[in-house]
């Protein structure tokens, strides 16, 4: 990757700024279709190496310290893996919350704290979720970092989800200018998943940080944001 000029933030190393592309954007269903299509195509060996290969981006970014607490997600239906980062950072003192869907008619989504995967339980859809009691769930401005993941991601930190809206109704709070710049919000996906463009929606909620098996992007209206939600350090 090559390194951004100008006085990057050191707390994203090997970043890749990317200016906004003037591209019209597709239809999200047709774009959705294709992004499954071009995930399942991915092989055995080559989603493992990209895996890997991911969260050695994630662990530069040094963001697996001790009292951090990071929100992850378990893997399903071919997305990226983070299982490595969250054993290493919980293994540095780190706190971990993963995602549960509580009520899957509503939208109610919830991040609770695990110590380990003796903790997941299958929930809505099927995925593992913590069995953590909902008393414990952490509302969003308390995390100091969550890993979304993604289907597809265009260069200006849009994302293209499943459709489901669960994250959108979650972080809703930070499309308020006003609201708390917490948690850093880093999208994690494979190469293939970037789009010239994602048509923007008013419940949508962008990206500070991108990162695939080639490295992090940062859409390059975001450098204040990252600066601040990483408590002011450049």
């Amino acid at each position: 990757m090559t390194a951004q000029a100008g006085g990057a933030s050191p707390l994203l190393p090997r970043t890749t700024t990317r200016m906004p592309d003037a591209h019209g954007s597709a239809d999200p269903g047709a774009q959705r279709a294709r992004l499954r299509a071009l995930r399942r195509g991915l092989g055995a060996r080559e989603r493992e190496l990209a895996g890997r290969a991911i969260v050695r981006e994630l662990l530069r970014l040094r963001l697996a310290r001790p009292g951090r607490r990071i929100g992850a997600y378990v893997a399903v239906r071919g997305e990226a893996s983070v299982a490595g980062f969250i054993a290493t950072a919980l293994a540095r003192g780190a706190t971990i919350y993963l995602p549960k869907i509580a009520l899957a008619r509503t939208g109610a989504m919830h991040l609770l704290p695990i110590g380990g995967p003796s903790e997941l339980a299958a929930g809505a859809y099927g995925i593992p979720s913590p069995s953590t009691p909902l008393t414990r769930r952490a509302r969003p401005r308390e995390l100091d970092v969550v890993l979304v993941p993604l289907l597809g991601f265009d260069s200006r930190g849009h994302r293209l989800g499943m459709g489901a809206g669960f994250y959108d109704r979650w972080l809703r709070r930070r499309r308020d200018p006003r609201a708390w710049r917490r948690p850093l919000l880093i999208g994690v996906g494979f190469a293939i998943q970037e789009l010239p463009a994602i048509r923007r929606h008013a419940w949508d909620v962008r990206l500070d940080a991108i990162v695939t098996e080639r490295g992090v992007i940062r859409p390059v209206r975001d450098e204040q944001a990252v600066v601040q939600a990483m408590g002011g350090h450049r």
